[in-house]
């Protein structure tokens, strides 16, 4: 994805129902309800379509096997273990599948995510709001506004789709309620980005990011040895301090030629959670909660974490760097200017001096 102008969606000229507008005071999330296992697989895929995000279960890990199930969106399994395929298939991306309790699910269609349940806070610190990572595998979200503002919430309300955060995202809350129950809800809002869309959630499926969430990896090591150098032919990612790698990992960029532009670039801004959204010609989206947000060109392009694939090592985005959660996590922290808990965002005046470099190649 790029940070870009706020769009209206793809889909933003369909005509709305208003059956996901009103929040039961009560309402009732199903994430107490996710598979009993240390590590759980989603279907991340959430394309917003008639097939609802459909993928299958087979029976061996190729794409040749009997069909178990058809499987929809965010229904999650227990992660058993992720094995090679036993059939080599070069249509597909890569050769992983995920072994469940059922069968196989090739590996690029589920998010590993955990079930984290959390005691939430009754009240806003200091009565001020604070920034929270979904903890959970997915928290459905309820409209606090009339109507929708952005192109995201429209799409869902057109393809009567439940909004929903996955694990790993962050989000800034405001307000704190509790029903007559006494089930502890949170008011979800974005500081940066947010076309109008307020939500309420379930609090038992956020933490409250601290100090150490964000606290400086390796700050006393001169910053301008450290470079971040991303190898477009191979996907990866390297952090540098001189010439010794402190830190790989997988990426997907632009899948469009140049969306991703090679070249040195420096670090200018950096945020814990940003919408990113953009309406053009060439492409539609508008998304929320995009966490661990690292800036490095001018229109737009980031390294930022990303919950709706799992094909890290191939092209897949409108021209950002997508990582695991933890990847983009680590990069965040690693990287210079520093970000403070309270804002949740620095932004680089002096771009061109004191902010780690990003190196974007090519090997051929």
């Amino acid at each position: 994805m790029k940070l870009a102008g706020l769009g209206m969606g793809a889909f933003s000229m369909h005509t709305f129902s208003s059956k996901v507008y009103s929040l039961p005071i009560d309402n009732s999330v199903h994430f107490l309800e996710f598979p009993q296992a240390d590590l759980l697989g989603r279907n991340c895929t959430a394309d917003t379509n008639l097939s609802g995000g459909k993928i299958q279960i087979r029976t061996r890990p190729n794409i040749n096997s009997a069909i178990v199930r058809d499987v929809f969106r965010d229904e999650v399994f227990p992660w058993l273990k992720e094995v090679s395929t036993d059939i080599i298939d070069y249509n597909l991306p890569n050769q992983r599948w995920v072994e469940t309790p059922e069968g196989y699910i090739h590996s690029l269609y589920l998010q590993p995510c955990r079930n984290l349940v959390n005691e939430p806070m009754i009240s806003l610190p200091d009565g001020k709001g604070f920034w929270a990572e979904v903890t959970v595998p997915y928290v459905d979200l309820f409209l606090d506004n009339p109507a929708p503002v952005s192109g995201w919430m429209r799409d869902h309300v057109t393809f009567q789709l439940q909004p929903r955060l996955y694990y790993s995202q962050v989000m800034w809350i405001d307000q704190i309620r509790t029903g007559d129950s006494g089930r502890i809800q949170f008011h979800i809002n974005e500081r940066y980005g947010n076309p109008g869309d307020l939500f309420w959630a379930e609090g038992a499926a956020f933490r409250p990011l601290t100090s150490e969430d964000i606290s400086p990896i390796n700050p006393d090591v001169d910053p301008v040895t450290k470079k971040v150098v991303i190898n477009l032919t191979y996907q990866t990612l390297t952090c540098k301090e001189g010439d010794r790698e402190v830190y790989f990992c997988r990426v997907s960029t632009g899948m469009q030629e140049g969306s991703t532009p090679m070249g040195e670039f420096a670090i200018w801004r950096k945020l814990l959670s940003v919408r990113m959204a953009a309406n053009t010609v060439a492409t539609s989206y508008d998304l929320p909660g995009i966490s661990w947000t690292t800036l490095f060109v001018g229109t737009g392009v980031a390294i930022h974490g990303a919950t709706s694939h799992n094909d890290f090592g191939t092209v897949r985005s409108h021209g950002c760097v997508n990582c695991k959660p933890e990847d983009a996590k680590w990069v965040f922290r690693w990287t210079q200017p520093e970000v403070g808990l309270d804002t949740g965002e620095k932004t680089w005046n002096d771009w061109k001096s004191g902010s780690t470099h990003v190196i974007v190649e090519n090997t051929f």
